[in-house]
């Protein structure tokens, strides 16, 4: 090709919006940071670690607000990346609950035996591969974000080097999430072939009029299970109670929250750009999924001793509650995603709240029994109190912040008005019957059974974990009393891109 047509397929080339990248751009920042900081201070910067780390967060904050208020759908690379009201949502979410997970870590990873810089280096490196998800749509963006979340996760659920619980968390994690990535590359490969594009929106013309059903089906199956196993849907949920307790528990909440809605992000611009038309393929699979997600989850929950793995089997539970609005999106279309939107934000301040009393009792007790928590109220009134308000908002209790939460998914699954959705709605109800058992239990050891070996000494509370505390209650309770706070700012769509 002649030179001077070379420089003019250059310059006519659509400039890079840096406004929109700016979330990216600035943690990838910090991240180098932080690594800079390790490699000139060695062990004296250890203590900088975490107030930096937060700080780098927040700030990743200000350019999601200012796209906020520009109110600008921005698309580039073809369509491969977006940035709208979904987009800037769910970033602010991730950022937010990675916030409080560096408030849950700051003590507990100080006084482990604990790197601590690669310890925020690698949870900044995951959270900046979760905000991308939320602006990716193009297969390839989707899976290249998904290996920048995911292989700094393996790390942290691995990082109790001493501990073996620590290590099987870390290769269990690993290598159920690298079998997870290979058949969801299988089905997004099949995409590709049917579609000759990555991007979503082309994926979605070309399934809608393709004659290669039994190719697109199983295209579309292979690509949603690989995003199933990041939500822990059953059956792909076998590594998430063995990772959720051999991992440290900031992680723990880590991967319950903020991993989880990446996972479900995925799902939900699969389904509303790339699969709009086949809900004839998803809709039954994501009706069985959440049925047994949710039963599964919840009825082997009332089983455990262990207070992490309880609560892993309630994530579980609770992924398949967020599963009934997937498998109704075909018949009331948006009004789904914004029910789905509005469980992970309540869920995310409920989850990471829990985490937050389990570590500060741990504190204490260095015990993760259920029965180690008999008596909590007699020396520690707080913690219970706020204890309670999580148990109680997860079970789905009025006025805290559950209830709306599970409102939104059951109105949708009956407003479907089908027999998939009227059968979820049913699951939905009998279902949090039987989780308000087990949440109550740990109410009853708390409030009525004695302290089990009668020491009642205070538990010291450190300020990062009465800041996540305090932020995880007014939340709860907030979005509860008045759950128009939560339905204002996801009342949002898809823009698919153009190409």
């Amino acid at each position: 090709m002649d030179p001077t047509a070379l420089l003019t397929v250059a310059f006519e080339r659509p400039p890079i919006d840096w406004h929109a990248v700016a979330p990216e751009l600035t943690l990838l920042g910090v991240g180098a940071l932080l690594t800079l900081l390790d490699v000139v201070l060695l062990e004296r910067g250890r203590k900088y670690m975490p107030a930096l780390a937060g700080i780098g967060v927040l700030v990743t904050l200000v350019p999601i607000l200012t796209l906020a208020v520009d109110g600008t759908n921005r698309t580039m690379f073809g369509g491969a990346f977006v940035v709208d009201e979904f987009a800037l949502l769910f970033k602010a979410l991730i950022l937010v609950s990675g916030y409080v997970v560096i408030l849950l870590s700051t003590n507990y990873v100080a006084e482990g035996d604990y790197w601590e810089s690669e310890y925020y280096g690698l949870l900044l490196s995951s959270m900046m591969g979760m905000v991308l998800i939320a602006s990716a749509r193009d297969l390839i963006t989707l899976f290249v974000a998904l290996e920048l979340l995911s292989i700094p996760a393996y790390l942290l659920a691995g990082w109790r080097k001493r501990a073996l619980e620590g290590n099987e968390a870390g290769m269990k994690y690993f290598l159920m999430g690298v079998f997870a990535s290979a058949i969801m590359l299988y089905g997004m490969s099949l995409l590709y072939g049917v579609a000759g594009d990555t991007r979503l929106s082309a994926i979605g013309e070309a399934v809608h009029g393709s004659e290669s059903v039994p190719l697109i089906t199983l295209g579309v199956v292979f690509t949603l299970i690989g995003f199933a196993f990041k939500v822990s849907a059953v059956p792909f949920h076998t590594w998430a109670p063995d990772v959720y307790q051999g991992a440290p528990t900031p992680i723990t909440g880590f991967l319950a929250v903020a991993s989880k809605t990446s996972g479900f992000i995925a799902l939900l611009q699969l389904v509303f750009v790339a699969f709009p038309d086949r809900d004839d393929v998803y809709q039954p699979l994501f009706w069985v999924l959440a049925l047994l997600t949710m039963t599964v989850g919840n009825l082997v929950a009332l089983r455990q001793t262990n207070v992490v793995r309880l609560f892993a089997y309630s994530g579980v539970a609770q992924a398949g509650y967020i599963l009934c609005g997937l498998a109704v999106a075909g018949d009331v279309g948006d009004q789904a995603l914004q029910a789905i939107a509005t469980y992970l934000v309540i869920y995310a301040a409920m989850n990471l709240g829990v985490f937050a009393i389990i570590i500060a009792v741990a504190r204490k007790t260095r015990s993760g029994d259920i029965a180690s928590y008999g008596g909590l109220f007699e020396y520690a009134p707080g913690l219970a109190v706020s204890m309670v308000v999580f148990l109680f908002a997860l079970a789905g209790i009025p006025p805290l912040a559950g209830w709306y939460a599970k409102f939104a998914i059951f109105k949708v699954t009956v407003e479907a008005n089908s027999w998939i959705g009227y059968s979820l709605a049913v699951a939905v109800a009998i279902n949090s019957v039987i989780a308000l058992f087990y949440y109550a239990n740990i109410a009853r050891q708390m409030f009525m059974n004695p302290v089990p070996d009668g020491d009642t000494t205070r538990i010291r509370v450190p300020f990062s974990l009465v800041a996540a505390l305090v932020i995880t209650v007014a939340a709860t309770v907030a979005l509860g009393v008045y759950p128009r706070a939560v339905t204002h700012l996801t009342e949002v769509s898809l823009l698919a891109g153009a190409g």
